[in-house]
């Protein structure tokens, strides 16, 4: 563990709040300091519930630990079975907690409630929060479900979203409908939504989806070999994917695939002049590693974009991330460190940014417009429409976000263009008034020169020339300029000089 002031993933006992906060019925029974009560923070502000979440705390105070720690522990768990009445309890600690060595495992089971108690062991200073997701839905799948007869009808459970998962909600509602139109019906959609009695049913199902691989693999990997469902390994995010995964899924299930492309909002742009804009843009994506694949398929496959560096956050998956970016011709990014990610990203000097949060923040401090597309992230990415990023409606929604940051980038290019113009600058106020427009000063015939710390000056008449450099790329075209400079001795940037070092590097 290490502080930083960002962070992508939090300790592991969060990714079980996720778990109990998308679930009913389950209640999580948390051995924590006074200042790990966090939870109500992070679901009720960030992702705006209507409800707190279902986590009951010790809230231990450091003059408490030279007394008896354990005992807050059991009597909060049995203040939170009498309170909420809960058809199933998990317990652990907090990374805080954990150093203090109560043993939640061991004090459950001896409480003898008249409900199952499952303990979580969630190493906090080796693993984070999606495994603590992932580690605490298998748990619960392990200890509540078994074998029993299949539905009559082809059936499926999904498996994987969760409380604070990126647009779980609206992807949940789009594959069951993809599923509906081969007549599939959902048997269990779990964590979210889920209740302990219903992770009892999970047998009864022909088939899982697997949404979320970060949060439900273990658990699918689990049912695979102990209740005999296969389970699908396609993420439908892209159109192309969503095909793949209406395929494997009627394989599994012996049933004619279909896919009602009528919403898909892609092709008409695809054959409009327009479209010729985006070709050959270049993207950095970095985020969880399944989100990460996906876009990388739809951006190079999709949108005509070039990948020019992609990344994941969690180790877990770095190895399929590292083969997946061989095969873009990139090196992979693995790291936790969003600082590293700066590094790459300002290296790299892409056109677009598609991160999470940390990306949209590093997008503003570099000037590179960012869409977002991954967790984590903030409010804004919970919106009340339908948002999914899943199936047809995903793509359309993939489309919208990913392009109108571009678009918006060309206008912004535009304005900056001609930003010396009689009628366009800052003090001329707005354009659409008509004849408002006031003449700005010329500069004096005697170039202004800005000496920087070291290297060559740049005269004013090659600043405003690079000025029309679109802004995206505009640091990369000074950095090149500078070298060509220092390389051939020049002391001071003209205009000429500019264009030399385009020539230079373009060849």
């Amino acid at each position: 563990m290490k502080l930083t002031v960002w962070t992508y993933e939090g300790p592991p006992h969060v990714g079980a709040m996720r778990v109990a906060t998308g679930m009913r019925g389950l209640h999580y029974v948390l051995h924590a300091p006074q200042g790990d009560t966090y939870a109500d923070l992070l679901f009720t502000m960030i992702e705006r519930r209507d409800h707190r979440p279902p986590v009951t705390y010790t809230t231990f105070q450091a003059r408490d630990l030279g007394s008896d720690t354990a005992n807050l522990f059991t009597t909060a768990c049995h203040d939170a079975y009498a309170r909420f009445q809960p058809q199933a309890l998990i317990v652990g600690s907090s990374c805080t907690a954990e150093l203090i060595q109560d043993d939640p495992a061991g004090l459950a089971e001896a409480m003898g409630l008249p409900i199952p108690v499952i303990a979580l062991e969630l190493p906090s200073y080796q693993r984070k929060e999606n495994f603590g997701a992932d580690e605490t839905f298998y748990q619960l799948v392990r200890h509540l479900a078994g074998p029993m007869e299949r539905t009559a009808r082809p059936s499926v459970n999904l498996l994987g979203p969760t409380a604070l998962g990126f647009r779980h909600r609206d992807d949940i509602t789009e594959v069951t409908a993809l599923l509906d139109e081969m007549g599939i019906s959902v048997n269990v959609c779990a964590p979210m939504g889920a209740t302990p009695a219903d992770l009892a049913r999970l047998g009864a199902a022909h088939a899982n989806i697997l949404m979320y691989p970060e949060t439900a693999e273990a658990a699918a990997r689990w049912c695979e070999k102990s209740l005999g469902q296969p389970y699908t390994r396609t993420v439908p995010i892209g159109v192309g994917a969503t095909r793949d995964f209406v395929d494997e899924i009627a394989g599994l299930l012996d049933v004619a695939p279909r896919l009602d492309t009528s919403r898909l909002r892609l092709p008409w742009y695809s054959a409009s002049v327009d479209s010729t804009y985006l070709t050959g843009k270049r993207v950095f994506l970095f985020g969880d590693a399944t989100h990460v694949a996906a876009a990388a398929r739809v951006a190079r496959d999709e949108m005509g974009f070039e990948v020019a560096g992609l990344g994941c956050f969690n180790r877990e998956f770095a190895r399929p991330i590292r083969q997946l970016a061989r095969e873009y011709g990139v090196e992979a990014l693995i790291t936790d460190d969003y600082l590293e990610v700066e590094r790459a990203i300002e290296a790299a000097a892409p056109e677009m940014i598609l991160g999470t949060q940390m990306e949209r923040h590093i997008g503003k401090r570099l000037g590179i417009p960012c869409a977002v597309i991954s967790a984590p992230v903030h409010v804004q990415d919970f919106p009340a429409r339908y948002s999914p990023q899943m199936g047809i409606e995903g793509a359309n929604v993939l489309f919208d976000t990913w392009v109108h940051p571009l678009v918006m980038g060309l206008e912004e290019h535009l304005l900056h263009m001609f930003r010396e113009d009689f009628e366009f600058h800052d003090a001329a106020g707005a354009s659409h008034h008509g004849g408002k427009a006031v003449v700005r000063e010329t500069a004096s015939s005697t170039p202004e020169i800005t000496v920087p710390e070291a290297g060559p000056v740049w005269l004013d008449a090659a600043e405003r020339e690079l000025r029309k450099v679109p802004f995206f790329v505009r640091g990369k075209a000074r950095r090149n300029t500078e070298t060509f400079a220092a390389e051939k001795g020049v002391a001071e940037i003209g205009v000429e000089t500019l264009y030399e070092a385009k020539a230079h590097y373009a060849r």
